[in-house]
């Protein structure tokens, strides 16, 4: 699929779509690469461009501070704390969070081009039924009577392992490192707050990233276009970790197993 330049002009409609789909499936653990693929192909498009794609992440990242805006305060005064007057819980989740980021920080630095070419439709489709089927054995069979209070620094690290499998397009980071949550015995919420939490860093880097590649571009940039995808990938970002976290106990991963096994056969019809 040819990619569109950094600052190609889109219309409102797009921009909302593209700032909906963005903000829906960052954090639900059902793949964003495959909708952002599937959605120029079903609706004739060309693929976004690099910039919007730095404007939805932005809106989606904003999402996360605001809704976890209490526990970073309280993790950032523990960690400072720490330094000073030693151990506190605040500053150990904050600690854990650093640590199980370090995995994708290498990961990125090392096999970033590698990773880029397996954007291929096929690839992510195989990933999204794949890594689907993971996330419903660790729902299944997971043992869920863990807290995240009871996280550890190797938990942590595990989990960081896993989410370096989210530059496989397709396996969905809140998806991969959500699994490896449940397959440690966390909870369903609490294996979906370390992720939220997990995402911020991740995100952030990332984004910086793009940014420093879309500075570099002399492209025009369509600023009402760009402000759209962001304000509405971070109002439906927001509203999506709210509900999720509120649900996950009662639905499980089912739904979104399903719904993933359902994408992947579209993507493979369509491009096989």
């Amino acid at each position: 699929m040819e990619r569109a330049p950094p600052g190609h002009l889109m219309d409102t409609l797009q921009a909302i779509i593209l700032g909906l789909l963005q903000g829906l499936t960052e954090f639900l653990p059902i793949s964003s690469s495959a909708h952002l693929i599937l959605l120029p192909e079903l609706a004739g498009w060309d693929d976004q461009g690099l910039l919007y794609d730095v404007g939805a992440h932005f809106g989606s990242l904003l999402a996360l501070l605001l809704y976890f805006r209490k526990d970073l305060a309280r993790m950032g005064a523990g960690w400072v704390a720490s330094f000073s007057i030693g151990h506190n819980r605040e500053a150990e989740l904050a600690w854990l969070v650093i640590i199980a980021t370090v995995p994708i920080c290498l990961a990125g630095l090392l096999l970033h081009q590698e990773t880029a070419r397996l954007r291929e439709p096929l690839v992510i489709a195989g990933a999204t039924v794949l890594f689907g089927l993971l996330l419903w054995w660790s729902d299944r069979y997971g043992r869920r009577e863990r807290g995240l209070h009871r996280l550890r620094v190797r938990d942590a690290l595990v989990i960081g392992l896993f989410q370096v499998l989210a530059m496989i397009p397709g396996a969905s980071r809140a998806g991969i490192t959500i699994t490896a949550g449940l397959l440690l015995g966390l909870n369903r919420e609490a294996a979906g707050r370390f992720s939220f939490l997990l995402a911020i860093p991740t995100i952030l880097l990332a984004s910086g990233n793009e940014l420093l590649n879309v500075s570099l571009s002399t492209a025009q940039v369509d600023w009402p276009a760009l402000l759209t995808v962001s304000a509405v990938s971070f109002i439906s970002a927001y509203l999506t970790i709210h509900w999720f976290l509120k649900l996950v106990e009662r639905t499980g991963m089912l739904p979104y197993v399903i719904y993933r096994l359902a994408l992947g056969g579209i993507l493979f019809l369509l491009f096989i």
